[in-house]
């Protein structure tokens, strides 16, 4: 039976947003550093305006925890939908049609969660939410490294001119930066508990780039390694905002995509919150139906706003996590910082090496990636570890959801094989066969245990005995009597005790 998702208060631990302050402030820091270049890389992959992966991260970070009751989960623009927006916005013409379609996925996305659609994900085994995790995280190891050790253009090639142009500056901080990190949670003191260490790295990896731009300028890092904002100031952020262009809700095709962002961002943002339930140290559910609307509403906001749709977000997620953060406050702190920061410091953030972001990314990865992950599913034995690792190839060569679709066709295919499985035990009592059926006996068991009374020898006495059985189809029972009807052909006996309403078929 799926368990329903309800929050499970913790008796240990105060989780209220007050007392929690002082762990959710840094987290939050730690989130808005690794949300800020995620939303600008999401927007400049979808094909659409900078400014719009920024407003959704704003939007995501500051609006949907004040209608979701996730303690945990960061929403913004996810990787996973860039494809089908780039496609988008190519159909519809404009990016402010597209903004339309948005609009009224959200209203889509609203009318799911008031149907009570969210628990569909309560049926997802949990070795693909694993592997979906595991996959995240070499995904953000591989996507990550490139930029972590200074290669150019941040692709990872290992051929002598991709090799040559490492920059040593963005080499030094991103290793530094690891440093910074490794260390830092192994031997920081008691009274530096609440400083992360991802925020740490940060600081550290400026403040040296600073540094080697006065004493050192041949290992200074140039605009393609820090992080880069399209706005300046509060002028020019209002000025970018783009409206909805609502005669594009004219063309059939437009609520065609309308649907299918509402689906993909509600199955993803389900797929995440189960994900990022099963992260959180306290053991909180996230309610799935309350979180379809927050989103709902998100997605319309966003989309008014001029702003990409909105999804829970794995990576940030995790990223907040692994920071400490305990309640809503950091999600919304993110937010604030997110938006504080494209209208007040921008000329600061353009200071922050992208390989210090990075290396927070790839331990991020790491951590949800684990050997010790992979050497558990495998002690599961095959039915957990063959799902495991196909969902996580299927990810790494396709995308995040079909991935998942692939791995859960894998999982439905060994749970199928288990049921197919003869569902009975047969043993030799005396002078009688005794099949014992058991646990659920479906229609697709009919044939194994029709060979199963095929191949007793003539002039047998057979009992058929469904006690210990939770369920017989009907089709069991009528099958049974076929075969007791032409028993008496091979001098065989017959008696079927607890199937239905017939106890002795054939004598």
């Amino acid at each position: 039976m799926a368990t329903s998702h309800s929050e499970v208060s913790d008796s240990k631990v105060d989780l209220s947003p007050l007392r929690n302050f002082r762990f959710d402030l840094p987290a939050g820091l730690v989130v808005f550093l690794v949300a800020l270049p995620l939303c600008l890389g999401v927007a400049l992959a979808s094909g659409a305006p900078l400014l719009s992966g920024l407003i959704a991260g704003v939007v995501g970070g500051l609006f949907i925890p004040l209608v979701s009751r996730s303690p945990l989960s960061v929403c913004g623009p996810a990787a996973g939908l860039a494809a089908i927006v780039l496609a988008g916005i190519q159909q519809v013409g404009s990016f402010e049609a597209f903004a339309a379609v948005v609009v009224v996925s959200g209203v889509m996305q609203l009318g799911l969660g008031l149907s009570r659609a969210g628990g569909i994900v309560s049926f997802m085994p949990s070795s693909v939410i694993k592997g979906m995790l595991a996959a995240i995280g070499l995904l953000l190891i591989l996507k990550q490294l490139p930029y972590a050790l200074g290669m150019p253009g941040g692709k990872l090639s290992l051929s002598p001119s991709a090799l040559s142009g490492i920059h040593p500056g963005a080499l030094a901080l991103g290793l530094g930066s690891l440093a910074v990190l490794i260390l830092w949670d192994q031997y920081k003191p008691k009274r530096l508990a609440v400083v992360p260490s991802a925020l740490l790295a940060v600081v550290v990896a400026t403040l040296l780039n600073e540094l080697f731009r006065r004493f050192a300028p041949s290992l200074a890092l140039g605009t393609g390694y820090l992080v880069s904002l399209p706005v300046e100031g509060a002028a020019s952020f209002i000025e970018q905002l783009r409206s909805p262009d609502w005669r594009v809700l004219g063309q059939g095709g437009a609520w065609v995509l309308a649907v299918t962002i509402a689906v993909v961002a509600s199955l993803e943002t389900l797929l995440s919150l189960e994900a990022v339930d099963r992260l959180d140290p306290h053991h909180r559910r996230t309610p799935l139906n309350r979180e379809l609307v927050a989103q709902g509403l998100g997605n319309a906001l966003s989309g008014l706003l001029g702003g990409l749709p909105v999804t829970s977000v794995i990576v940030r997620s995790s990223a907040n996590v692994n920071a400490g953060a305990r309640t809503r406050v950091s999600t919304m702190m993110h937010g604030a910082l997110l938006l504080g920061a494209v209208v007040l410091a921008g000329e600061l953030l353009r200071r922050i090496p992208l390989a210090s972001l990075a290396a927070i990314l790839l331990v991020t990865g790491y951590k949800l990636a684990k050997p010790a992950l992979f050497r558990l599913m495998y002690g599961l034995g095959w039915n957990q570890f063959v799902p495991f690792v196909v969902t996580i190839g299927a990810i790494l060569v396709t995308d995040l959801l079909k991935g998942i679709v692939v791995g859960l066709g894998v999982a439905l295919a060994f749970i199928l094989r288990n049921h197919l499985r003869a569902p009975y035990t047969l043993r030799h009592e005396g002078d009688r066969f005794v099949i014992s059926l058991k646990g659920e006996v479906y229609f697709f068991n009919k044939a194994a245990l029709l060979r199963a009374l095929e191949r007793l020898p003539e002039g047998a006495v057979v009992v058929v005995d469904g006690s210990a059985a939770d369920f017989i189809d009907h089709d069991i029972v009528e099958a049974l009597g076929s075969f007791g009807q032409a028993a008496p052909q091979r001098n065989i006996r017959l008696e079927v005790r607890d199937v239905g309403r017939t106890r002795v078929v054939a004598a």
